[in-house]
């Protein structure tokens, strides 16, 4: 049966633990969950390890988390735009572990699809594989790369109804649908909350069926609108 997936933000936020696992979808600005992020702020989670494809810029999104001390972790492709993640990855006082970009989706997506890893030849004799990982096949050498998955994930939509079916803009597309199907419970945040029937069925990137709990947000704050020109450019 299909159920109204609307939630007060700091009760979906207030279910997650200090300690987890929080995938934060986004590329860049577009898809990033400011709001959420701000929330999880707020309420002072801590010992969390975040799985981001970036870091976002100093000063916005994820970055406010680092700073605030409340990540320890960070699975991620780069972090290059965020001077003070560079920082406090040097100084010892955040862990980063990077993968190249179509791994660390290909990861995302295999633990969607319930598998718990994957055979590729990318990066063999390179710095980003350990012995441990390759594996003999038929004659061919692989590495092994285990699925990612979290126990949250954090999302941005631009549409949604109330039963949670999503529709994303622009590059959010790249992450945002394979987060949705690799973490345990899946929080969404949404600027405009339709009646159901209200999205045609093939205009559909998240079925209901992975959302768990959906924010609609009353405002959106001005982070959103470096989103809206990436979005656009």
């Amino acid at each position: 049966m299909l159920v109204n997936k609307i939630k007060k933000i700091e009760d979906a936020i207030a279910a997650i633990p200090s300690g987890a696992v929080i995938m934060i979808g986004g590329f860049g600005s577009p898809g990033t969950p400011f709001s959420l992020i701000d929330e999880l702020l707020r309420q002072g989670q801590r010992q969390l390890t975040l799985i981001k494809n970036d870091a976002n810029e100093a000063g916005i999104g994820i970055s406010k988390l680092i700073e605030q001390g409340q990540v320890e972790r960070l699975i991620t492709t780069h972090i290059g735009l965020n001077k003070t993640a560079i920082e406090w990855m040097n100084a010892g006082r955040l862990q980063v572990e990077f993968h190249p970009q179509g791994m660390l989706a290909e990861k995302i997506r295999t633990a969607g699809a319930g598998s718990f890893g994957f055979l590729t030849d990318i990066g063999l004799d390179t710095e980003i594989t350990r012995p441990e990982q390759l594996l003999n096949w038929q004659g061919q050498q692989y590495k092994v790369e285990m699925a990612l998955k979290a126990d949250v994930a954090l999302l941005h939509a631009a549409r949604a109804d109330r039963f949670g079916n999503l529709v994303y803009d622009g590059s959010a597309m790249n992450f945002n649908p394979l987060m949705a199907m690799a973490a345990d419970q899946v929080i969404v945040e949404t600027p405009e909350c339709l009646d159901p029937g209200a999205l045609p069925p093939n205009q559909i990137h998240t079925a209901c069926a992975f959302v768990d709990h959906l924010v609609v947000l009353p405002r959106l704050t001005s982070e959103y609108a470096v989103m809206e020109h990436h979005v656009k450019h």
